[in-house]
C-alpha cells in the first residue's frame, strides 16, 4: 500500500510539472476585443488573395466565415514590401478597418532584396497601421529554399513592436505538397490552415 501511495503522489507530482511547462509557453500579446461590426483587412500579397484556389477559399474569406466579421482580402499578387507600404493609406481610407493581419515579404526574398529594407518597409507598415488606432497581427512567411522556415526577422519584429504573431503556419503548409497548389502558394486546404491559425491566433490576443 506504502509503494501505491508512493507512485500516487509521483504520479501527481508529474502532471504538476507538465502543466506548469505547458503554462510558462510564450504569451501572445492582447489586441483590442472586435465588436461585432468591426472590419478586419487581411493585407499582402498572392498568400492573402489567394493564389491556387478560387476567391471563396482564400485564407480571408475562411476566416470571415470562422469568426464572423467582415475580413477584406486586400492582396496583390507579385507585390513586395515597398509597394505595399504605398498602397497601405488608401486601403485603409477606404476600409476603416480596426485590425489588419499583415502578410508580406515573400516577393521581396523571391527577388533577394536586401534584408535591412524587408525590415524597415515593414517596420513602417507596422507603425502607419498602429499609428492611425488600428490592431496589427503579422504573419511570417519562409525563405524562398527548400526545407527553410519562417524568415527569422519576422519573429524579430514582432517582438520588438509587442503585436501578435503567427510564425509557423506559411512554412508548414508550404512544406506539405499535398496542401499546395505550386511550389510558393496553397490550395484550398492550405489556405483553411491558415485560417484556422490565424484564427486561433486572434482568439489568443484577445480579439475574438
Amino acid at each position: 500500500m506504502r509503494f501505491l501511495r508512493v507512485l500516487a503522489r509521483l504520479a501527481l507530482a508529474a502532471l504538476l510539472v507538465a502543466g506548469a511547462v505547458a503554462g510558462c509557453g510564450p504569451k501572445v500579446p492582447r489586441v483590442a476585443p472586435l465588436a461585432p461590426g468591426d472590419v478586419i483587412v487581411a493585407f499582402g500579397d498572392s498568400l492573402t488573395y489567394g493564389t491556387g484556389a478560387a476567391e471563396n477559399e482564400s485564407y480571408p474569406a475562411v476566416l470571415a466565415q470562422m469568426i464572423g466579421r467582415v475580413v477584406v482580402r486586400a492582396g496583390v499578387p507579385g507585390e513586395v514590401t515597398a509597394a505595399g507600404l504605398a498602397r497601405l493609406p488608401a486601403v485603409i481610407e477606404e476600409h476603416r478597418p480596426a485590425l489588419i493581419i499583415v502578410c508580406l515579404g515573400g516577393n521581396d526574398m523571391l527577388r533577394r532584396a536586401d534584408e535591412a529594407s524587408i525590415k524597415a518597409n515593414l517596420r513602417e507598415i507596422i507603425g502607419t497601421i498602429r499609428g492611425g488606432g488600428i490592431s496589427v497581427v503579422l504573419v511570417g512567411v519562409p525563405r524562398p529554399a527548400l526545407f527553410t522556415g519562417t524568415a527569422e526577422f519576422y519573429a524579430e519584429i514582432a517582438g520588438e513592436s509587442g503585436i501578435p504573431f503567427e510564425g509557423s503556419v506559411v512554412s508548414d503548409v508550404l512544406h506539405q505538397r499535398e496542401l499546395k497548389s505550386d511550389a510558393i502558394h496553397p490550395n484550398a486546404r492550405g489556405y483553411r490552415k491558415m485560417a484556422e491559425a490565424i484564427a486561433e491566433l486572434l482568439r489568443k490576443a484577445g480579439a475574438i
